[in-house]
């Protein structure tokens, strides 16, 4: 039986969190290194510097990493607590994409790629990339359509083909890179997942995409690799089963995505229910208007909902389910009932709402990006409607 309480130490790390968001997070938020494509790197690091004075960063890595080992369920609550702030999952090294590359290289790097690359990750000392979409015509949300190809020469595997929509990429220490994948006969073999440094010879930044959204350092870009020669040692994995790892970064990826919006969510509600009690308009706070009241009643429930759904899915996956079908449910719902609490919470504070005067404005710009990204609603949909 799926038990909702909290264990007393739980309930003591989210009010530390609390505080600290609250404290030293909120303030950064009208810092002007945030610049169009998101928070700068020097923002980042400084962000970060005081999440680890605080002993919060990372803390769903394992111990050995300099983390607390959070199971998925109490990820969930403590996400949500950071992403009370746009900058609080950048303070605590949990924003996307480096959180889902962590939990990708925890479960299938050797211990030499560890080293290298999973260890200062956690301790947010560097960035990291996805790179699976592709422009039209290649993979998006079908991953069969990849057309990025990998080619053995000798030690190094040689990789050509243009990504986009990939997040992160100026800043960022290194790669992870899935490619369809050939053998010394040409026969296709499968995707793999490959790792790279950011700076190697043969990755072309094409372009900068101009986006809605602007939480993630780095903003989003196309790219393209010619001839970008990777050692054979920095496969991620074993060669063809790229797919089969992808479902296991994707998966608790959009779950952590739900939590996190769920916190900037829930702080869009506050906002809108507090100046609800102090607007007066025709002779009454204009939360005493049934036409307010109820936009804000309505928030309480899209936000419970969306609370106990990501809570029994983040269980399932704790309990060894691999819960794609609740994962797919959750993200729908989540992004939607979300997305739907930011825009009430806007339109409860009118023309204040639309402004940089707080920051629902920021937060309903970026939280509608999530009912696209890591599958849109209607990919889910299908998932679902096909089971």
């Amino acid at each position: 039986m799926f038990d909702f309480s909290l264990d007393d130490d739980l309930i003591d790390l989210r009010e530390r969190v609390k505080n600290f968001i609250r404290d030293e997070i909120i303030p950064y938020e009208q810092d002007q290194r945030q610049e169009y494509h998101g928070p700068s790197e020097e923002l980042r690091l400084e962000l970060v510097a005081r999440g680890r004075a605080a002993g919060l960063v990372s803390p769903q890595a394992p111990p050995e990493y300099g983390g607390l080992g959070l199971d998925h369920r109490a990820m969930a609550v403590i996400f949500e607590a950071a992403g009370y702030s746009p900058l609080g999952p950048l303070a605590l090294n949990i924003q996307a994409p480096d959180e889902g590359n962590c939990n990708l290289l925890l479960q299938v790097a050797t211990e030499a790629q560890q080293a290298r690359w999973l260890a200062p990750l956690y301790r947010g000392e560097i960035r990291s990339v996805f790179a699976m979409t592709e422009p039209a015509g290649g993979a998006g949300s079908d991953p069969s359509l990849l057309k990025t190809t990998a080619e053995p020469d000798g030690d190094d595997f040689v990789i050509n083909g243009r990504k986009w929509f990939i997040t992160g990429l100026p800043g960022s220490a290194f790669q992870i890179i899935m490619a369809r994948t050939l053998d010394e006969q040409g026969d296709d073999v499968g995707a793999t997942l490959f790792l790279t440094p950011s700076d190697a010879p043969g990755i072309e930044m094409v372009r900068m995409l101009d986006t809605l959204d602007s939480n993630s350092p780095g903003g989003h870009c196309e790219l393209e690799y010619r001839n970008l020669r990777v050692p054979r040692d920095q496969v991620l994995g074993e060669v063809g089963k790229g797919f089969r790892y992808a479902q296991v970064r994707l998966g608790p990826a959009r779950m952590t995505h739900c939590m996190r919006w769920l916190g900037a969510a829930q702080r869009c509600h506050d906002i809108a229910s507090a100046f609800a009690k102090t607007r007066i308009a025709f002779g009454k706070p204009i939360v005493e208007h049934q036409g307010v009241g109820f936009m804000l009643a309505d928030n309480r429930i899209d936000l419970h909902t969306c609370r106990l759904a990501t809570w029994h899915a983040c269980w399932l996956l704790d309990q060894g389910d691999k819960a794609r079908a609740e994962t797919s449910l959750c993200k729908v719902h989540c992004s939607e009932a979300l997305g739907r609490v930011a825009d009430r919470s806007m339109q409860v504070l009118g023309a204040m709402g639309i402004s940089g005067d707080t920051v629902v404005e920021r937060i309903y710009r970026d939280i509608r990006a999530f009912r696209v990204y890591d599958g849109p609603s209607e990919v889910h949909r299908w998932v679902l409607a096909r089971d």
